[in-house]
């Protein structure tokens, strides 16, 4: 069923953010960020099945190929992904704090319109029992090993009160089917959940009237440091508010022409309700003009005229606050893995 072949030469890929202006609101595949923790398996479509298997099913596994899935009803959902430490330069650049992990900027994100069948509609033909607790989807690469420890494939626990909400599983990317790099065959999307829950290349799901973990849940993707217990927080979910500029760092303006400053804000917690801009530092804010729909799920496009009238060194910088109140602080409170930047990011441009 599965042949498994290295990527050589692959490796973390973030989207771009200067290229994303004017593009329209999804990311196209061929600039969606990429992150794997092992490699990305070659699977042959034809033999490949997702069983279902635990003691939270009612009549023991069931088994299901990709036809049968395709067979049930479908739905779209345009749906951001990001991945936890999206951000994660800015604890030193901003904060001089020493972090850990992959040195994303802010392009560990992207939104596509995914397609497929929602997991409650799987679970209820699985025969789902009325007290399962928790879910543990398992993909089919490779098993990851770190410090000679082997954690095995890849799998995190999903509580049934979220995967029955608004998990999908996933076929399509954007109108295609989805690529080997993101998930091919079949891959879960938990909206607005930390990326490391949208399980790519699916191959089994265990069901279980207890609670289950992995170290994806214990060990890592946890808060830890000063001001955590030594077990760190809660295992992490919702992804918290962020705004972006479609402008290149360190991008030279000219003084007194005109430029219209655009962006992206997006949150866990739901739509984008506003965003502001200051163009001089945080000592002065405008509200932006929001462009287009402001959805669950998915980021808000937003844009503000300005007209630099002096040269040097300038600073944009953008603060969205979403449906539930909750507003970009100018920081973001520190843990040693660097995950869940939520700070108002500087965005040092030059006027010349």
């Amino acid at each position: 069923m599965l042949r498994e072949e290295l990527r050589k030469g692959d490796g973390d890929r973030e989207m771009n953010w200067e290229e994303m202006r004017g593009v329209g609101h999804h990311t196209p595949t061929d600039r969606f960020f990429v992150h794997h923790h092992t490699d990305a398996p070659v699977i042959d479509v034809s033999t490949w099945t997702l069983t279902l298997h635990g003691d939270g099913l009612k009549d023991g596994p069931v088994t299901f190929d990709h036809h049968d899935l395709k067979a049930m009803p479908s739905v779209t959902m345009s749906a951001f992904l990001e991945c936890a430490g999206n951000g994660r330069t800015f604890y030193t650049s901003q904060q001089n704090q020493r972090v850990s992990g992959t040195p994303w900027g802010l392009g560990a994100i992207g939104v596509a319109e995914w397609t497929g069948v929602p997991l409650r509609h799987v679970l209820e033909h699985a025969g789902l029992r009325d007290d399962a607790v928790d879910l543990m989807p398992r993909g089919l690469d490779s098993s990851y090993v770190e410090d000679g420890v082997d954690h095995g494939r890849f799998r995190r626990p999903l509580p049934v009160t979220k995967a029955m909400k608004d998990v999908l599983v996933v076929w399509e990317m954007n109108g295609a089917p989805l690529t080997r790099e993101h998930g091919f065959p079949i891959r879960l999307i938990v909206p607005d959940w930390v990326g490391v829950a949208s399980i790519k290349w699916l191959g089994d799901i265990e069901v279980s009237t207890s609670a289950l973990h992995s170290p994806w849940s214990t060990d890592f993707y946890r808060l830890f440091g000063l001001g955590y217990p030594d077990e760190g927080s809660a295992p992490l979910t919702t992804m918290p508010v962020k705004s972006a500029f479609e402008i290149a760092p360190y991008a030279k303006l000219t003084r007194d022409e005109e430029v219209l400053l655009t962006g992206r804000s997006w949150s866990g917690n739901g739509p984008i309700r506003s965003v502001e801009v200051s163009t001089d530092g945080g000592r002065s804010w405008a509200p932006a003009r929001m462009v287009g729909p402001r959805l669950a799920h998915t980021w808000a496009q937003w844009e503000l005229p300005w007209c630099p009238d002096r040269r040097g060194p300038a600073v944009l910088m953008a603060r969205a606050t979403d449906e539930l109140g909750v507003t970009e602080a100018l920081g973001s409170p520190y843990n040693a893995k660097g995950y869940l930047w939520s700070g108002v990011v500087r965005h040092e441009i030059t006027v010349v």
